[in-house]
């Protein structure tokens, strides 16, 4: 079995084969202790929130960690049905409870599944408090004299009301109810499931609706290759209904990262959605707060930063560090390139039905499509842009350490025939180069995978320097 490590968000594996029952015991069990320590004196609660999505036994994985938390003399909320990860992050803020264990793997492909912590304050709890889960893994299982109480809950109920406060309901409502907009929204057989329709009590157009712990064959991951039967319907659509608006809406496996598709079916990732955002929430809502961007994050989004006047804070990749910032100052938005966004006025998590009830209402109160949104912004500004990301898989972890030691020895003074001017390196190896585009080159912490991202002018560019960089990879390994 592999080593039990938290990642970025948790700590998953491949279930019957390192996800067990005996280990998310264990798990559970140095999980809620250290909650309790961590949160109990401020919240002065002992309840632990448990949810989960809608994976292989993933409801009965919960119940098992519902027993254990138990067992220790802590209180639980069990979730009566799956839902999103953000609602349970919201259920331990707004129960007030020590924070929430959710059974969920997330994007990952169906053989997994995982459990996320999360803290009192409605959020991933910090790598210092996961690093205490790790090292109370090799204690004995203890129990209380006396067990705590089971109570279920529903878990929608209040989340939904929650994000309906937030957005101007009517406009969407009325725009859908008038066949001006058509709302499309695939769940990949999800957690979101059912979301939009409870929040909105509108007919929209969802699918991968039932569920599949198979995904139907793929992964519950918001990229373009698992979304053909989404691209053929808007276009389908477009072309018997044109001068009308529409939407597709793409939610992962756990509702915490999104992605969309355009009125005539273009897929647009969080890298276009995030300008958009922030322009809507800072004009439309005139709401104000600083963003927040990882260093993988589009150019353009300091730009309508500035545009509004709005302040900038630049982080390492991983929502982590989005969340520790919205923790300690006023955060407008903050967002990563993979597709979580999150917002000051919510808790400190991404949250997937936040932004599309967002995007719906930009959508609502603008009368443009979210393509002419972003291009509008870009002529603004006067930036346009291209942006791709591809892993490259190595050959083992010594190829790693070879390529890592190239870097730090010997790193590139011109790629793809652009020389370099600046390099940041507070995660990965970010060059910007003299036609101001840039090249990101990371290296995945557990596995020998190389993670090149690149913004340029063109496709072409986009094209040519990640071929660049795959080369310079193949080169170098040895």
């Amino acid at each position: 079995m592999n080593e039990i490590k938290f990642g970025t968000d948790g700590w998953r594996g491949v279930i019957a084969a390192d996800f067990t029952f005996e280990r998310v015991a264990l798990v559970a069990t140095a999980a809620t202790q250290v909650l309790a320590e961590c949160y109990g004196k401020t919240s002065g609660s002992r309840t632990v929130v448990v949810g989960y999505d809608r994976r292989f036994m993933a409801e009965t994985f919960a119940k098992k960690t519902a027993e254990v938390v138990q067992s220790l003399g802590f209180d639980v909320l069990l979730s009566e049905s799956y839902a999103p990860t953000p609602a349970f992050s919201w259920a331990a803020n707004n129960q007030n409870a020590l924070g929430a264990l959710v059974l969920t793997a997330s994007h990952n492909p169906a053989s997994y599944l995982g459990l996320k912590v999360k803290g009192a304050f409605g959020g991933s709890v910090p790598p210092e408090i996961t690093q205490k889960i790790e090292a109370k893994l090799a204690q004995p299982p203890t129990s209380a004299p006396t067990p705590g109480k089971i109570q279920s809950f529903d878990p929608w109920s209040s989340y939904c009301d929650a994000l309906r406060s937030k957005i101007n309901l009517a406009s969407i409502q009325n725009l859908i109810s008038q066949g001006k907009l058509t709302v499309f929204a695939d769940v990949m057989h999800g957690a979101a499931a059912g979301g939009l329709s409870k929040i909105l009590n509108v007919p929209i157009q969802e699918l991968n609706s039932s569920r599949d712990p198979l995904f139907g064959g793929g992964a519950p991951e918001p990229l373009p290759r698992y979304l053909s039967q989404l691209f053929r319907q808007i276009r389908t659509h477009r072309r018997q209904t044109e001068g009308t608006l529409r939407v597709g809406l793409v939610f992962d496996g756990d509702s915490d990262r999104i992605a969309a598709v355009d009125g005539q079916g273009n897929f647009l990732s969080s890298q276009i959605l995030i300008p958009i955002l922030i322009e809507h929430l800072a004009s439309r809502r005139q709401e104000t707060g600083e963003v927040v961007k990882t260093i993988s994050g589009s150019d353009l989004i300091p730009q309508i930063a500035q545009l509004y006047q709005l302040p900038l804070h630049e982080t390492p990749i991983g929502y982590k560090y989005i969340a520790d910032r919205m923790l300690s100052t006023q955060v407008l938005l903050g967002g990563e390139e993979s597709g979580g966004i999150g917002y000051g006025t919510h808790i400190p998590e991404r949250d997937a039905l936040l932004s599309a009830l967002y995007l719906l209402e930009a959508i609502a109160e603008s009368g443009m499509d979210l393509s002419q949104l972003y291009q509008s912004l870009q002529e603004q500004v006067g930036y346009t842009s291209v942006y791709d990301r591809i892993d490259l898989h190595l050959a083992g972890m010594d190829e790693r350490s070879r390529l890592l030691n190239q870097l730090q020895t010997q790193p590139p003074t011109e790629i793809n025939g652009q020389a370099v001017v600046d390099c940041l390196t507070i995660d990965g190896y970010k060059f910007r180069l003299a036609d101001g585009s840039w090249l990101l080159i990371r290296f995945s912490g557990t596995e020998p995978v190389l993670r090149l991202y690149c913004e340029a002018s063109t496709p072409e560019q986009v094209r040519q320097t990640l071929n660049w960089a795959k080369d310079w990879a193949n080169r170098n390994q040895g």
